[in-house]
């Protein structure tokens, strides 16, 4: 089928993409996510599709390669807009990939200008005068100075993408923001003007963000977290509608896999234990060492399931982290842990599970690949950025229901409260 995409979107990993999507069905658009760039169009129509890479923390060169074909692939499709998506804890390595990503999309697009701004106000990620905040606090003292694989540790958003962008960085702060779209787009006249390629944008409110949106109506390339997709649809005519967030009927057994470390997962993983349901917590060494930590899971898990939610997860306090890095080596040591819990979340969807949550990004990731997810619908939000999706996979050809959950994202009930809202 021929689709007549509005608005392109690049994420750069899966809960990213999914909580991108869920902003966009929210606001009235029909969104397909893709796993990866599609090798041909799509069999059905969409008002906007996203793109879901796996690019957060690879190599450069890399980010830049596979986000140039999804942004060819794009454009094939006749896209009208693009919208390159990163977290809204803009965390990064100190070598990009934020910037060399949109440096390299704005070169391919000949685009002169664009902004950049994560500000998702729903989860309490807002920017102030170029500095972002996580709730009340700012971006280094809220966790993210322990993140293992993309440290924050400045909270200066135009320091940040400078040091990784050869393009002058400016700001529009929020008192032009608060002006409205006139006073957006004459910061924005001014800045170019005074040789700005790219310019961090201010929103502590999603008012904020509605004002900001007719500015862009005319950009080609937005850059920015999933708080703007908000504000996006409206350009081009839609309005919210239900209809666009149904997925098919529920039915199955449910499990939960962790694999993020973050202080909102490690509460999320404390409070499922305290309800007493089943969890069972992995050992990143004993991976390490070749023991077969999945099979010893799934047999745990068949003796649990059947009466309700299970548990499996590999969240650790940060200084158990370190201690495990330190023995294993950074990124050896996430693979291993995220190929584990993949592989459990393959068993335990042979098991039966057809309703099933799963914390991490790069564990989102592993695990959809490991699933042979193609493509998805995006349905009802749990949490803010946070929506349940429905997919086939060639281990449940009739599909599943499936969340991908940020790390930072939800809250402390966040584990037992998704099948709730699900079975609604």
């Amino acid at each position: 089928m021929s689709t007549h995409i509005k608005l392109g979107c690049i994420a750069d990993d899966f809960t990213g993409a999914t909580d991108l999507a869920n902003n966009l069905v929210r606001a009235g658009m029909r969104v397909v996510q893709t796993i990866g760039v599609p090798q041909g169009p799509l069999d059905t129509d969409a008002d906007a599709v996203v793109v879901a890479l796996k690019s957060r923390t690879i190599p450069t060169v890399e980010a830049v390669a596979q986000s140039l074909d999804a942004l060819r692939w794009l454009q094939s499709q006749g896209t009208r807009q693009i919208y390159f998506k990163y977290c809204s804890t803009f965390d990064s390595t100190p070598a990009g990939n934020i910037g060399p990503v949109t440096e390299a999309l704005m070169d391919a697009m000949d685009c002169g200008f664009t902004i950049a701004t994560p500000a998702f106000p729903d989860n309490k990620r807002t920017v102030f005068k170029g500095y972002l905040f996580a709730g009340d606090v700012l971006l280094n003292e809220s966790g993210m100075q322990n993140h293992p694989l993309t440290p924050m540790a400045d909270p200066n958003l135009v320091r940040v993408l400078q040091s990784q962008t050869k393009r002058k960085v400016g700001l529009i702060d929020y008192a032009t923001v608060a002006q409205g779209e006139t006073a957006i787009r004459a910061r924005i006249a001014a800045l170019k003007a005074e040789g700005v390629g790219i310019a961090i944008v201010d929103a502590v409110s999603n008012a904020d963000l509605l004002r900001m949106g007719p500015a862009l109506a005319d950009m080609p390339l937005v850059t920015a977290g999933s708080g703007v997709a908000i504000a996006l649809p409206g350009n081009f005519g839609l309005a919210p509608t239900s209809q666009a967030a149904a997925l098919p009927a529920t039915g199955g057994l449910q499990a939960v896999v962790s694999g993020s470390c973050s202080v909102a997962t490690n509460a999320q993983v404390a409070h499922f234990i305290a309800t007493g349901r089943p969890s069972l917590a992995l050992d990143p060494l004993r991976i390490a060492a070749g023991e077969n930590v999945a099979a010893e899971a799934l047999a745990w898990a068949k003796g649990h399931i059947a009466s309700g939610p299970v548990l499996v997860y590999s969240t650790a306090e940060p200084a158990a982290i370190k201690a495990i890095q330190g023995r294993l080596g950074v990124e050896q040591a996430g693979a291993m842990v995220e190929q584990a819990i993949a592989s459990i979340a393959h068993g335990l969807v042979e098991m039966g599970v057809r309703q099933l949550v799963v914390a991490g990004g790069e564990t989102s990731g592993a695990c959809v690949q490991a699933l042979g997810i193609a493509q998805l619908r995006i349905g009802g939000q749990i949490d803010p950025g946070v929506p349940w999706c429905h997919a086939a996979s060639p281990v449940a050809p009739q599909g599943l229901h499936f969340t991908l959950k940020s790390g930072n994202f939800g809250t402390e009930d966040f584990f037992t409260k998704a099948f709730t809202v699900l079975n609604a």
